[in-house]
C-alpha cells in the first residue's frame, strides 16, 4: 500500500510538471522569456526525476523493468521524452526542440493515466516468454526508438508547415536560448555555403534559417532512432528464437515493425541523395510517424498477437 501511495505521489506531480512545461514551451514560440525558459527546463527536470522514481518503484515491486503492460510502456515513453529533453537541455540546445517534447512527454503521461482503466495500471507477473534478460534490451531500445523517431518526425513535419505559413516574425533561438537579430542572421548566411539548406531562401532570413535547422535536426534525430529500431527489431529476433524456436512469426507487432524501417531508411536515403527535397522527406516522415504509432499503439488496442496487452477487443 505504501508503494501504490508513493506511485501516485510521483505521477501526479510529474504530470503537472509535464502540464506547466508545455504550456511554457508553448508560450516560448511566441514570446522569448527568460524566466520561462529556465522554469520550463526546471519542470521538465523535475517530471524526468519522478517518472524515474516511479519506474524504481515499480521495478523494486515487480522484480523485472516495468514494461510488462500498456500502462508501463507508456510510462516508459513518456520517461523516454523527457530524457530526450534533458540531454538537450544539458547540451544547450532545446530552444527548438522543446515546444515537441514537452507535449509529447505529456500527452503519453495523460494517457497512460487516464485514458487506460484503473485495472490495467496494476502491475501484473510476467509470462513464461518474457521472463528473459531480453527484456530489458528488446523493449527499451524498442520505447526509446519510438521516442526518438516520433520527436524528429514532428520536427521534419514542422519544417515545410513553418516554411508554407504566413507568419513574417520568427525568432529563431541558437544553442544558448539567445534571440537573434536579423542582421546577424545576414552576417551568419553569408558565412555559410547556400548550397547546403535543403529548402529555398525566403525573403525572412529568420525563417529561412529556422526550418533548415529544423530539418537538419530532424535528419540527425531520425538517424538516431533508426539505429535504435533497428537493434531492437534484430535483438527482438534473437529473443523470439530463444522463446518461440523461429526469428520470426508474423505477429502483427512483428509485421508493424518491419513496415516501420523501410519507411524510415526511405527518409534517410532521401535526405542522403538529396534528389527529393522540400515535402517529399516530410510526407516521409509523417507516414512514419503515423506508423510508430500505429506499431505501439494500434496492435495492442486490439488485443492480437503475441505482444498484446490492450483490453478494447
Amino acid at each position: 500500500m505504501k508503494y501504490i501511495y508513493m506511485e501516485r505521489v510521483f505521477i501526479h506531480i510529474s504530470f503537472l510538471m509535464l502540464f506547466s512545461a508545455t504550456l511554457l514551451n508553448l508560450i516560448n514560440l511566441f514570446h522569448d522569456f527568460d524566466k520561462s525558459n529556465k522554469f520550463s527546463s526546471k519542470s521538465m527536470t523535475i517530471a524526468f526525476l519522478c517518472t524515474t522514481e516511479f519506474l524504481v518503484i515499480r521495478w523494486f515491486q515487480t522484480k523485472h523493468l516495468p514494461v510488462s503492460n500498456l500502462y508501463e510502456s507508456s510510462m516508459f515513453l513518456s520517461w523516454s521524452f523527457s530524457l530526450l529533453y534533458v540531454i538537450l537541455e544539458f547540451r544547450n540546445q532545446n530552444g527548438l526542440s522543446g515546444p515537441i517534447t514537452a507535449p509529447s512527454a505529456m500527452l503519453t503521461h495523460a494517457f497512460a493515466t487516464l485514458g487506460l482503466p484503473e485495472e490495467m495500471q496494476q502491475f501484473t507477473p510476467l509470462v513464461p516468454a518474457s521472463q528473459s534478460h531480453w527484456l530489458m534490451m528488446h523493449v527499451t531500445t524498442m520505447l526509446l526508438s519510438y521516442a526518438t523517431l516520433l520527436w524528429g518526425s514532428l520536427l521534419a513535419i514542422s519544417s515545410p508547415s513553418i516554411y508554407y505559413s504566413d507568419t513574417k516574425d520568427y525568432c529563431v533561438l541558437d544553442s544558448k536560448h539567445n534571440c537573434c537579430s536579423t542582421s546577424s542572421k545576414l552576417n551568419t548566411l553569408s558565412r555559410i555555403n547556400v548550397r547546403s539548406f535543403l529548402y529555398p531562401l525566403s525573403s525572412n532570413l529568420k525563417k529561412c534559417q529556422l526550418i533548415n535547422r529544423l530539418d537538419r535536426w530532424a535528419y540527425q534525430i531520425i538517424s538516431s532512432g533508426f539505429s535504435l529500431l533497428t537493434v531492437g527489431i534484430l535483438s527482438g529476433a534473437v529473443w523470439a528464437n530463444e522463446a518461440w524456436g523461429s526469428y520470426r512469426s508474423w505477429d502483427p507487432k512483428e509485421t508493424w515493425a518491419l513496415v516501420t524501417w523501410p519507411i524510415h531508411a526511405t527518409y534517410l536515403h532521401t535526405k542522403i541523395t538529396n534528389r527529393w527535397m522540400g515535402e517529399g522527406p516530410a510526407a516521409v516522415a509523417s507516414a512514419g510517424f503515423f506508423l510508430v504509432w500505429v506499431c505501439f499503439l494500434g496492435v495492442n488496442l486490439l488485443g492480437i498477437g503475441l505482444h498484446n496487452y490492450g483490453w478494447m477487443l
